[in-house]
């Protein structure tokens, strides 16, 4: 059964092995019969400051209304990049910050500590590099950046549920571990 996919490639160099990351995604995802929207962060011209927090309208650019109105047509979402200093890079976190909003992500409800997840109805899949061994990240520095994602972003928002795959370390990895990541991620996509 196809779906409606959207990937963000959250690493500013989409030379990386992120950026080969994502497009054996996408073009895997596609010889399946689904559809796909592929954003590259680095290449789309936005400030990714949040300047006055909730507390002042700050206008979406051209490219974060894209995103908004992909992740909004989407069912399932990609989210591919690196894990520096334990968590997603600046753009990422700053993708997050400018478009998951109140209104638009969740809405907080008047006078209760609770929310409404306004993006429901959506599963995600996380794809994370790191130059640490993922054992390690795990079981030593707790998954910080795991956690972060999925709990306090993807499913304070509803999206659920969200699958993390960890690769790594990428550091000094031979070909042949670059290659069978390439296909680990490319039977992922088959089976989205």
């Amino acid at each position: 059964m196809s779906k409606k996919i959207t990937v963000i490639l959250g690493h500013p160099d989409a030379a990386s092995f992120c950026g080969a990351l994502a497009d054996k995604y996408v073009a895997s995802a596609r010889l399946s019969g689904h559809e796909v929207k592929l954003f590259r962060l680095g290449e789309i011209a936005f400030d990714p400051v949040l300047h006055h927090g909730y507390n002042k309208r700050q206008e979406l650019e051209p490219g974060l209304v894209e995103i908004r109105e992909a992740i909004s047509w989407a069912e399932h979402l990609v989210f591919i990049y690196p894990i520096w200093w334990g968590a997603m890079p600046a753009i990422l976190k700053g993708m997050f910050d400018r478009t998951f909003l109140p209104g638009y992500a969740f809405k907080y409800r008047q006078n209760s500590p609770w929310w409404d997840k306004l993006l429901s109805g959506r599963s995600a899949h996380v794809i994370s590099t790191m130059d640490t061994p993922p054992w390690y990240f795990r079981l030593v520095y707790t998954m910080p950046g795991h956690h972060q994602i999925r709990k306090t972003i993807l499913e304070f928002c509803g999206i659920k549920p969200v699958k993390i795959t960890s690769l790594g370390p990428i550091r000094n990895a031979s070909a042949a571990k670059l290659s069978g990541w390439l296909k680990q991620v490319e039977r992922a996509a088959r089976n989205a």
